[in-house]
Protein backbone atom coordinates (compact mmCIF):
# COMPACT_ATOMS: atom_id res chain seq x y z
CA UNK A 1 0.00 0.00 0.00
CA UNK A 2 1.48 3.33 -1.09
CA UNK A 3 1.07 6.25 1.25
CA UNK A 4 -0.63 9.16 -0.48
CA UNK A 5 0.22 12.81 -0.09
CA UNK A 6 -1.56 14.22 2.96
CA UNK A 7 -3.57 17.45 3.08
CA UNK A 8 -0.69 19.29 4.74
CA UNK A 9 1.76 17.96 2.15
CA UNK A 10 -0.68 18.95 -0.61
CA UNK A 11 -0.55 22.51 0.81
CA UNK A 12 3.26 22.41 0.63
CA UNK A 13 2.94 21.27 -3.01
CA UNK A 14 0.61 24.21 -3.72
CA UNK A 15 2.95 26.70 -2.07
CA UNK A 16 5.95 25.37 -4.01
CA UNK A 17 3.93 25.58 -7.22
CA UNK A 18 2.82 29.15 -6.46
CA UNK A 19 6.47 30.00 -5.83
CA UNK A 20 7.31 28.83 -9.36
CA UNK A 21 8.11 25.12 -9.14
CA UNK A 22 6.23 22.94 -11.64
CA UNK A 23 3.29 21.33 -9.79
CA UNK A 24 4.16 17.76 -10.83
CA UNK A 25 7.77 18.26 -9.77
CA UNK A 26 6.57 19.70 -6.45
CA UNK A 27 4.40 16.59 -5.88
CA UNK A 28 7.33 14.27 -6.59
CA UNK A 29 9.70 16.27 -4.36
CA UNK A 30 7.26 16.31 -1.44
CA UNK A 31 6.49 12.59 -1.77
CA UNK A 32 10.13 11.48 -2.09
CA UNK A 33 11.11 13.74 0.81
CA UNK A 34 8.55 11.91 2.92
CA UNK A 35 9.29 8.31 1.94
CA UNK A 36 13.02 8.52 1.25
CA UNK A 37 13.14 6.29 -1.82
CA UNK A 38 10.49 4.99 -4.20
CA UNK A 39 9.97 3.34 -7.57
CA UNK A 40 8.14 5.11 -10.40
CA UNK A 41 4.89 3.21 -9.94
CA UNK A 42 4.68 4.18 -6.25
CA UNK A 43 5.35 7.82 -7.15
CA UNK A 44 2.62 7.69 -9.81
CA UNK A 45 0.08 6.36 -7.32
CA UNK A 46 0.97 8.57 -4.36
CA UNK A 47 1.25 11.79 -6.37
CA UNK A 48 -1.70 10.91 -8.61
CA UNK A 49 0.40 11.33 -11.77
CA UNK A 50 0.64 9.39 -15.00
CA UNK A 51 3.85 7.59 -15.98
CA UNK A 52 4.92 10.23 -18.58
CA UNK A 53 4.42 13.01 -15.99
CA UNK A 54 6.64 11.19 -13.50
CA UNK A 55 9.28 10.59 -16.21
CA UNK A 56 9.34 14.29 -17.14
CA UNK A 57 9.57 15.33 -13.48
CA UNK A 58 12.41 12.87 -12.89
CA UNK A 59 14.32 14.10 -15.92
CA UNK A 60 14.19 17.67 -14.56
CA UNK A 61 15.06 16.60 -11.02
CA UNK A 62 18.04 14.56 -12.25
CA UNK A 63 19.22 17.47 -14.44
CA UNK A 64 19.12 19.74 -11.38
CA UNK A 65 20.93 17.16 -9.25
CA UNK A 66 18.05 16.89 -6.77
CA UNK A 67 17.41 13.17 -7.36
CA UNK A 68 19.54 10.11 -7.91
CA UNK A 69 18.36 7.02 -9.73
CA UNK A 70 19.31 3.39 -9.35
CA UNK A 71 18.14 0.24 -11.08
CA UNK A 72 16.65 -2.59 -9.08
CA UNK A 73 17.03 -6.12 -10.45
CA UNK A 74 13.72 -7.85 -11.07
CA UNK A 75 13.06 -11.55 -11.00
CA UNK A 76 12.26 -12.85 -14.43
CA UNK A 77 12.19 -10.87 -17.63
CA UNK A 78 11.42 -7.27 -18.41
CA UNK A 79 12.96 -3.95 -17.70
CA UNK A 80 14.61 -3.38 -14.34
CA UNK A 81 12.72 -1.08 -12.01
CA UNK A 82 14.15 2.36 -11.39
CA UNK A 83 14.23 3.66 -7.85
CA UNK A 84 14.56 7.35 -7.01
CA UNK A 85 15.91 9.13 -3.96
CA UNK A 86 16.25 12.84 -3.14
CA UNK A 87 19.80 14.16 -2.90
CA UNK A 88 18.65 17.42 -1.25
CA UNK A 89 16.42 18.04 1.73
CA UNK A 90 12.99 19.56 1.09
CA UNK A 91 13.90 22.31 3.56
CA UNK A 92 16.98 23.29 1.51
CA UNK A 93 15.00 23.30 -1.75
CA UNK A 94 12.29 25.44 -0.17
CA UNK A 95 14.83 27.88 1.29
CA UNK A 96 16.48 28.30 -2.13
CA UNK A 97 13.10 29.04 -3.72
CA UNK A 98 12.17 31.45 -0.91
CA UNK A 99 15.49 33.31 -1.28
CA UNK A 100 15.07 33.58 -5.06
CA UNK A 101 11.50 34.87 -4.73
CA UNK A 102 12.53 37.43 -2.08
CA UNK A 103 15.21 38.73 -4.46
CA UNK A 104 12.59 39.02 -7.21
CA UNK A 105 10.28 40.92 -4.85
CA UNK A 106 13.08 43.35 -3.94
CA UNK A 107 13.79 44.00 -7.62
CA UNK A 108 10.10 44.57 -8.36
CA UNK A 109 9.81 46.98 -5.41
CA UNK A 110 12.90 48.85 -6.59
CA UNK A 111 11.50 49.07 -10.14
CA UNK A 112 8.14 50.29 -8.84
CA UNK A 113 9.80 52.98 -6.73
CA UNK A 114 11.80 54.11 -9.75
CA UNK A 115 8.65 54.20 -11.88
CA UNK A 116 6.87 56.16 -9.17
CA UNK A 117 9.72 58.74 -9.11
CA UNK A 118 9.57 59.15 -12.89
CA UNK A 119 5.81 59.68 -13.08
CA UNK A 120 5.53 61.90 -10.00
CA UNK A 121 8.31 64.25 -11.09
CA UNK A 122 6.48 65.22 -14.28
Amino acid sequence: MVEEISETEERVVSLLAEAGLNRNIAKVVVFLSKVGEAVSRDIERAANLRQPEVSLAMKELKDWGWVKERELKKKGKGRPLKSYKMTRELKDIAMDIIQKKREEIKKIEKDLEELERFVSSK
